[in-house]
């Protein structure tokens, strides 16, 4: 069997598929493996979530994702890394880091796959692949054959780390539909006054809730040069759509309306401003009140009349921007949509158009929430695949 891909999904299908006996040889384009394993989650890698449902993942076929994920949980992969003494740690919300670096997984992955005599080649392009009673690619470091052929070539996110969406040229010459892919968990970026907004407070970050229409994320937005980030900006951007608006109440954990009235009676002399920068920082303060309530800048809260005090915190809970796009794959932690999983068995990943191939991970029409979901289903979809090769 052929892996087309030696990141994350692609090496958990060679080690699995060696594990049984299989003659495996893995094909990467790239210089090195498991680029994007070492660069995700600031080098330590985010590998998977003490909790992980299908809720969690976005497909057209929203219970695509449920077989795998019940063969190969986040528990059987906690168990590889307690194997190898792997130190690591919880975040908020159930997510998991190394201690050390994610250098780690990637050594581990590689071991496993060196211990089954599984044959890596880098730098190796595909460049054209054909079916006759066997699959027969044709590279640039020669000709070869085999009976099964897994693509685990990723998305187009990130592609300074080699990414080329060639798997979905493979899939859609075997007869597969491909969903109109877009980059996701990506940062927005803004033409309108918001922009100046952000470069003034670039580092700046604040827990917030964002919303679009039909989904809302309650946690930290960073603001940069180019824009907005942070983990509830990249969560919410696989649900933003172009042309659309996005709210954000700026305090999630109060009501603004009776907060603001209250200032009324408790700090009657004091400014707006300073009495809002022990809940924001004061720098995003001093542009919300330029843009919403600078004639009342200099006036004791006593003197705004409550109708404004109102307003005021209708801006605050429900501040309305409207992206001028993201910064797309340069920066996209994932690809959204991808190959349609209408063709492909959920149990073991292989092509219902053509036997042999398979398609598993990130090529696919699956899309997981920030905190290691997306390496979840490249562990799981990965396994199950390498069972069945």
């Amino acid at each position: 069997m052929i892996v087309l891909g030696a990141g994350a999904s692609g090496l958990m299908c060679a080690m699995t598929a060696g594990q049984r006996g299989r003659r495996v040889l893995v094909l990467d384009r790239s210089n090195k493996i498991g680029k994007k394993i070492l660069m995700s989650g600031g080098g330590r890698c985010n590998f998977t979530n003490y909790s992980v449902e299908s809720d969690n993942y976005i497909s057209a076929n929203p219970h695509f994702v449920k077989s795998a994920l019940h063969q190969y949980t986040q528990w059987d992969f906690i168990a590889l890394v307690q194997k190898y003494d792997i130190a690591f740690h919880e975040r908020d919300h159930g997510q998991l880091f190394c201690d050390d670096s994610a250098k780690d997984i990637l050594n581990m992955l590689k071991t496993e796959c060196d211990e089954v005599s599984v044959e890596i080649k880098t730098r190796c392009e595909c460049n054209k692949i054909y079916y006759n009673e066997k699959f027969y690619l044709e590279t640039s470091s020669g000709q070869f054959s085999c009976d099964s052929l897994v693509v685990a070539t990723g998305g187009l996110s990130i592609p300074t780390l080699g990414s080329s969406g060639y798997g979905y040229e493979v899939a859609q010459q075997f007869g597969h539909e491909l969903i109109a892919v877009r980059a996701g968990l990506v940062p927005f970026t803004f033409s309108d006054w918001f922009k100046g907004v952000t470069e003034k407070l670039s580092g700046t970050a604040v827990k917030v809730t964002v919303s679009t229409e039909d989904q809302s994320f309650t946690e930290n937005i960073l603001f940069t040069h180019r824009g907005l980030s942070g983990p509830a900006i990249l969560q919410i951007s696989n649900y933003w759509h172009q042309g659309q608006k996005i709210l954000i109440n700026l305090l999630p954990d109060v009501n603004a309306e009776q907060l603001l009235l209250s200032f009324k009676v408790d700090h009657a002399k004091a400014k707006l401003k300073n009495l809002l920068s022990k809940y924001l920082p004061s720098a995003l303060v001093s542009e919300l009140e330029d843009k919403f309530w600078t004639q009342y800048a200099d006036k004791p809260v006593a003197e705004i009349p409550d109708i404004v005090m109102v307003e005021i915190s209708g801006f605050l809970s429900s501040l309305e921007l409207k992206p001028s796009g993201t910064e797309g794959y340069r920066t996209a932690e994932v690809t959204l949509a991808g190959v349609s999983t209408d063709d492909i068995s959920s149990k073991t990943m292989e092509s219902k158009r053509q036997r042999g191939l398979y398609l598993i991970g990130e090529v696919l029409d699956v899309t997981g929430h920030l905190g290691g979901y997306n390496f979840q289903w490249a562990w799981s979809s990965g396994y199950v695949a390498g069972l069945s090769v």
